[in-house]
């Protein structure tokens, strides 16, 4: 979460993973005030404007909110209210709005009072650090940024090189030029860059990098082992032992573990984990879960007010919370195991 303190109860935000967007559903309540960006039609009184219908512009408002919800899929949240400020003198106050928060969008919230647990939530997103993850070869490049758990990936970029013969009609340095270019546009203060992929290029990227008369010495670390490039590569290695390894601090490496975990103690026939909510709520009941992972499918059973609650009080009770989406491989198997998982400390009495 990127997090720029206004005053005492006001708080810029920028939501840059699924776990952040969750931590603002859990925080955002009614009677807050919540300011962001929104589209809203409206008839504008123009030359050449539609006589039919209003022209969608983009607007900033700032609502009283009523009710807030996961809208669909897990990045993304529905947030309601009435509107009592905008910058557009098209949209009258009072009217209901809703505005739609999503990964990398900018609002200010503002709270009559916080409590302390309203700002563990916010101010302990600010831990993990982010990654450039490139896999490069001669023919191709795939740059994504990983944040938490969150993976987005840039479209794949290609050189122009074909086979050998890039030895003599390819200067690798114009491409080098291009990924660089590629990757000031997603990477962010305090960033590192992770360069994987076949064969020598990597290096020759991450020397080129190393070289550059910017003044900006970049954070780069070199990945052996991830024999592909492009997106193809971003995927493997998400998905790696490496990974693991060079990211050991990061969120998706302590959440491919307990999965890996859980994996482990199903084949030794251990009880000590927990599949589903029900099974979740009674072990966390007894005191004994350790770590949660969920995603967006346990909301298609689940009442989202009571599973929010759940998760306050489970965290409260110093139980580790990551949220998952479909980005990675991850999220996927979590989604398949019913949508929540748990490791146990100990199997709690029947």
């Amino acid at each position: 979460m990127i997090i720029k303190t206004i005053d005492e109860l006001s708080v810029s935000l920028v939501p840059e993973d699924s776990d952040d967007l969750f931590s603002l559903r859990r925080i955002i309540k009614k009677g807050d005030t919540l300011a962001g960006d929104t589209r809203r039609a409206v008839k504008l009184e123009r030359d050449f404007a539609r006589p039919d219908k209003g022209e969608r512009i983009k607007i900033r408002v700032a609502i009283n909110v009523e009710k807030v919800s996961v809208d669909d899929v897990v990045d993304r949240l529905k947030v309601h209210g009435t509107i009592i400020d905008s910058d557009s003198e098209y949209v009258r106050k009072g009217s209901y709005h809703s505005l739609k928060l999503k990964i990398d969008d900018a609002i200010t919230l503002t709270k009559k009072k916080w409590s302390e647990f309203e700002k563990k939530l916010i101010y302990g997103s600010k831990k993990d650090h982010s990654f450039i993850l490139v896999a490069i070869d001669t023919t191709d490049c795939g740059i994504g940024r990983l944040s938490g758990t969150h993976l987005k990936l840039m479209t794949n970029m290609y050189s122009g090189a074909s086979g050998k013969r890039y030895k003599t009609k390819f200067n690798i340095e114009m491409f080098f030029e291009s990924v660089h270019s590629a990757i000031l546009t997603y990477i962010r203060e305090h960033d590192a860059i992770i360069i994987f992929g076949p064969g020598e290029t990597k290096k020759r990227l991450a020397n080129y990098l190393s070289e550059l008369p910017t003044g900006k010495k970049y954070k780069v670390q070199i990945v052996e082992g991830i024999d592909s490039g492009g997106e193809d590569g971003i995927y493997t290695f998400i998905k790696s032992q490496a990974m693991k390894q060079t990211l050991s601090k990061s969120k998706l490496a302590k959440v491919s573990q307990i999965i890996d975990e859980i994996m482990l103690r199903v084949n030794k026939k251990s009880n000590k984990f927990t599949m589903g909510f029900d099974e979740t709520v009674r072990a966390n009941n007894a005191g004994a879960v350790e770590s949660i992972v969920f995603s967006g499918k346990v909301f298609e059973k689940q009442d989202e007010d009571k599973f929010i609650e759940f998760l306050n009080q489970a965290e409260s009770m110093g139980v580790e919370v990551f949220s998952v989406d479909s980005t990675t491989d991850i999220g996927l198997r979590v989604s398949s195991l019913g949508g929540i998982v748990s490791l146990l400390r100990f199997v709690p009495a029947s």
